[in-house]
């Protein structure tokens, strides 16, 4: 059993920065940051619950390949019943579904890492929460890691590296493979697709923590994040929730549809109505919505899958996004693995219908995704759990120095090739100014 402390924190943005610097030398840990837009009135549903979260230490860790790796977590989650901070990767497709994954792989990651934390720190509203078990620490122990804590000066540090950043498929390259997805779409193999091209740099020592820091000071995001397992780094400014369960309760919030923003508040005010009236954009945030409610379905209380917002829009630092809600009530007797299984990898970074645009995805793309594309989140005592679409994000191997990226969007009939490749930039930039 855990047991808590709860204490004042009088400057929470000075608390988070003291916690990246008293983090950066563990092993293992996990930092999640909401970045404030919790707190925007009435977008309170589409953000987080907390203000910070974050999980140090790992008193149990699963680390392994796609085959039965769900299982694995179902055992322990249902053991223990406890914390869980953790990734699935985007090649759990292959343990879900009859399908493979080929492609060039530089950074090693595993298909899903978990573990359970030491210690747990919930900050909301100025109140911390340390979260510990009493087997492994006492009251007097948490007030001193604390103090610890709030003596550190916090995290300051600035830099940027002089990194040569390649593209994996060039500009032609990938035109070409634009025309032969829309092929795909023009035959009824799939209605859309998501595309994607890696960005990465070899044998190029860099600070991941420093790298976190940058990325989310140019481009915080609602559901930002930094996991470390050893030598493997997530650094994350997810804006996209994949799903959410609070009891019976499941959120589902595909992000589809993007356009770039301007400093002029007039013409970035046209730009959003632009967004809002895209056809093109609305047809694939709609396709979406229909394969999300699809596969919640699989798991739903009859009649209970609604879709609660369809194309709302919503403003990040460098674009516009286009944003439904869907939810459903969850079947009696169906588990989280349940609900992973039926809904993972999701909609929005894979296409529909969902099976067959997985395997064009292979065919085409010549990366895999790893971590990219899946999932980051947390799985509570309660089985609650939430958990964030891996986009926006840097991918570190400490140990052999290779760095990654990749950017992508959703190709429909209507795509234009140009285009396309415009908004892998676009959705690249907040990336590479964190780096070089």
């Amino acid at each position: 059993m855990r047991d808590n402390i709860a204490f004042k924190v009088i400057d929470a943005k000075r608390f988070k920065r003291q916690m990246l610097n008293w983090c950066r030398q563990k092993p293992v840990f996990a930092l999640l940051d909401s970045n404030g837009y919790n707190k925007i009135a009435g977008a309170s549903a589409l953000y987080s619950e907390f203000d910070f979260l974050a999980a140090v230490n790992a008193l149990d860790i699963i680390s392994c390949k796609y085959g039965n790796a769900l299982n694995k977590l179902n055992e322990c989650i249902t053991t223990e019943k406890d914390w869980y901070f953790g990734l699935l990767g985007y090649d759990l497709k292959n343990e879900i579904e009859n399908l493979t994954s080929e492609n060039t792989d530089q950074l090693g990651f595993d298909d899903l890492y978990f573990f359970r934390p030491e210690l747990i720190f919930i900050l909301k509203n100025n109140r911390l929460e340390i979260h510990y078990h009493e087997n492994d620490f006492n009251e007097k122990e948490i007030i001193k890691t604390f103090g610890e804590i709030i003596d550190m000066p916090p995290f300051s540090e600035h830099q940027r590296w002089n990194i040569n950043i390649r593209q994996r498929i060039k500009k032609d390259e990938y035109l070409s493979k634009i025309n032969h997805i829309q092929k795909h779409i023009y035959r009824g193999d799939i209605y859309e697709m998501n595309f994607c091209q890696e960005f990465y740099a070899e044998d190029m020592p860099v600070d991941p923590v420093i790298l976190y820091a940058n990325l989310v000071r140019i481009s915080p995001a609602p559901f930002s994040c930094l996991y470390r397992f050893n030598d493997k780094y997530l650094i994350s400014s997810s804006p996209e929730r994949y799903l959410k369960k609070k009891g019976s309760r499941i959120l589902s919030q595909p992000m589809k549809g993007t356009i770039k923003r301007n400093n002029d508040l007039l013409l970035d005010q046209s730009l959003k109505e632009r967004l809002r009236r895209d056809p093109k954009e609305n047809s694939e945030n709609v396709m979406i919505v229909d394969l999300v409610r699809n596969d919640l379905a699989k798991t739903a209380v009859k009649s209970s899958v609604q879709v609660e917002e369809l194309c709302g829009i919503y403003s990040y630092p460098t674009v516009h996004q286009m944003v439904s809600t869907i939810s459903s009530e969850l079947r009696s007797g169906c588990t989280i693995i349940d609900l992973i299984r039926s809904t993972f990898p999701m909609g929005s970074m894979t296409g529909a219908p969902k099976i067959r645009a997985m395997q064009i995805i292979e065919q085409y793309e010549e990366t895999k995704r790893g971590i990219y594309s899946g999932a980051a989140g947390y799985i509570t005592p309660e089985m609650d759990f939430d958990f964030n679409v891996v986009i926006r994000s840097i991918l570190y191997n400490q140990t052999n120095h290779y760095l990654s990226f990749i950017t992508g969007g959703a190709i429909t009939a209507n795509s234009v090739p140009e285009n396309e490749y415009e908004e892998c930039f676009l959705k690249a930039k907040a990336l590479v100014n964190a780096i070089v």
